[in-house]
């Protein structure tokens, strides 16, 4: 695996940007709202927020203009005075805005980059581009969630964005919620309930590697200008999560499946999962987790489910190419080094 360059750490007073790479509801009448409560709540950090030229123009004109919503990317990393840029949300669509960047413009102005779910398709771009971006939550999922921006996950932005010390152990939240995120309705809250203890699936003993990964359409980029390639698993930590409709039983051995016919589980140390946002239990997908990389590859890595992070709530943020540890003596998950410099 590739090194990455770290992004400079923020301060209060810092800058940041807010973009919209897959699709654009943060513009729209009904949630703009939503993305106000968003921004207070960076606000509240001691951060100033400005919304990069084309992202608040709505959904029907940025689905039919990808250009601008790579123009918004290219601002934001080229503007000087913005010191991160966070997506407002994530989608489907970003995939169309990667031929209208420019990456130079990327390479040359290393700086923190937050978002999950469909902006994943940024964070391959970014590490493509040398640079190391955040895998964490957009503007108007859990930061402007109705019920408060959950102190687990305001905890976890801080120290990873605004302290150079390595980020260190991630317990579990000690509580989760299973309920959709309500873009619409400004009084529906969620309601939390209390979480468990990181399942062990396989592995033991205790490994380090880089953290690489995101969502499980990753195998979908095969043959685009962001695909990964085995090598760039080497040693790694992957992490993996998705929406509970690509998490099934099917789609969770086509995705190991792939990892395995690409040689990719014969090259990494370990795996974490996120926490699928239901209440069903993950034991028979475990199990068949077990028979692929166990049985079929006679791989033994240590591998982790029920990580808070992605579309869980609440959840930390995962720093591309940031060096991690799991023990599977003590059922702990490390990131050994800072996110940022």
């Amino acid at each position: 695996m590739k090194e990455l360059i770290k992004p400079v750490h923020l301060n209060k007073g810092d800058l940041i940007a807010t973009v919209s790479p897959s699709n654009g509801w943060a513009g729209d009448q009904k949630v703009r709202w939503k993305y106000e409560l968003g921004v207070s709540r960076l606000e509240e950090l001691g951060l100033k927020v400005i919304a990069a030229p084309n992202s608040m123009r709505g959904s029907d004109y940025l689905r039919e203009n990808p250009e601008a919503r790579a123009d918004d990317i290219m601002w934001a990393f080229e503007n000087k005075d913005v010191r991160a840029v966070i997506a407002n949300v994530g989608g489907n669509d970003s995939i169309k805005i990667i031929p209208h960047i420019d990456t130079e413009v990327i390479t040359d102005n290393p700086k923190v980059f937050i978002g999950c779910s469909d902006v994943m398709n940024l964070h391959m771009l970014c590490y493509h581009c040398g640079i190391s971006s955040f895998y964490g939550e957009n503007l108007l999922t859990g930061i402007a969630d109705q019920t408060g921006w959950h102190e687990y996950s305001r905890k976890w932005f801080i120290k990873t964005l605004f302290d150079t010390s390595p980020v260190g152990r991630i317990e579990p939240s000690a509580e989760c919620t299973y309920e959709p995120v309500d873009y619409f309705d400004s009084g529906k809250k969620r309601t939390y309930y209390p979480n468990g203890d990181y399942q062990i699936i396989s592995g033991n003993g205790r490994i380090t590697g880089r953290l690489i990964g995101g969502h499980t359409g990753i195998i979908e980029l095969d043959g685009t200008q962001i695909e990964l390639h085995p090598e760039d698993f080497d040693e790694a930590i992957i992490f993996v999560e998705d929406i509970p409709e690509f998490f099934g039983e099917d789609w969770i051995s086509t995705y190991f499946e792939y990892l395995g016919q690409k040689g990719i589980l014969q090259r990494i140390n370990g795996f974490v999962i996120g926490k699928s946002n239901e209440v069903e239990s993950f034991d028979a997908r475990a199990e068949i987790i077990r028979q692929i990389v166990s049985d079929k590859y006679s791989c033994s890595v240590p591998i982790f489910y029920g990580l808070n992070f992605g579309h869980s709530s609440p959840a930390f943020m995962l720093p591309y190419g940031a060096l991690a540890e799991l023990d599977c003596g003590n059922r702990s998950f490390s990131i050994l080094e800072s996110g940022v410099r």
